[in-house]
């Protein structure tokens, strides 16, 4: 975040050096957590989180020479996300025990991946909004002065939307698989399964909208981070509840 915030921030040795830092960090710690077996306790699952957001970003900032200025609003949301992994560590780990271990191994790392890809879409929706903001306000700020231009940022957004909602409904599909192994059903109409499926409809019907109708650039932004809310909350809100023991 320093570097990113320096006076003349570049897509320089000291920007990757601090990225590599930025990778390595939640990712030893998240590895370190599951390191015996994959566990469902939320500390672990926010680590995980973070871990996969800072992935995704450094792929991303490696193809695409803009998307590095996302680190301004990245950084600190997945490091916000850190300080709850911390704060929740002494909740009780949660083994999982499922009849499928390899669906299981293929359902997690899907999980995983879309969950990173979709926070950096989120972000960079996000990021597309408050340059729109700032170009109908005729004001530039530290932030928008550092983020990347609003087009720019919608449609890496948009990319990561369409590769996020292909790697989803291989995540539906897993789970599915999941599901008919340990109950019989192919789906159970849970909190986390209805929110999950959810945001894979708007994000379907959001991607056809600006394919067939050209939805606006801060319409579309609301939308991503509606359909992204209810991702978060389906994977890290359930647990929350189900996990607190003051619940």
């Amino acid at each position: 975040m320093a570097v990113a915030a320096r006076r003349e921030p570049e897509r320089d040795s000291r920007f990757w050096l601090a990225l590599v830092l930025g990778v390595a960090g939640p990712t030893v710690w998240a590895a370190a957590q599951i390191a015996d077996n994959w566990n469902a306790s939320l500390s672990a699952t926010l680590w995980v989180g973070v871990a996969a957001g800072m992935i995704v970003f450094a792929d991303t900032a490696l193809i695409n020479r803009q998307a590095w200025r996302l680190a301004p609003l990245l950084v600190p949301y997945l490091f916000i996300w850190g300080l709850f992994g911390w704060a929740f560590s002494s909740v009780p780990v949660v083994p999982v025990n499922e009849p499928a271990a390899t669906w299981l191994g293929i359902h997690i790392a899907v999980a995983v991946l879309t969950l990173g890809l979709l926070t950096v879409a989120a972000v960079g929706a996000l990021a597309s909004y408050i340059q729109t903001r700032a170009l109908k306000a005729k004001r530039r700020g530290w932030l928008s002065n550092r983020l990347p231009a609003a087009a720019e940022s919608d449609r890496l957004s948009a990319n990561l939307l369409i590769i996020a909602e292909i790697i989803l409904a291989i995540g539906v599909l897993t789970g599915m698989v999941l599901e008919r192994a340990a109950t019989g059903r192919l789906l159970v109409a849970d909190h986390k399964t209805m929110m999950i499926l959810s945001a894979f409809v708007i994000i379907a019907l959001l991607l056809l909208g600006r394919r067939l109708l050209g939805v606006p650039g801060q319409v579309v932004a609301r939308i991503v981070l509606l359909a992204y809310l209810l991702v978060v909350l389906g994977y890290f809100g359930v647990k929350f509840v189900h996990q607190m023991p003051i619940i």
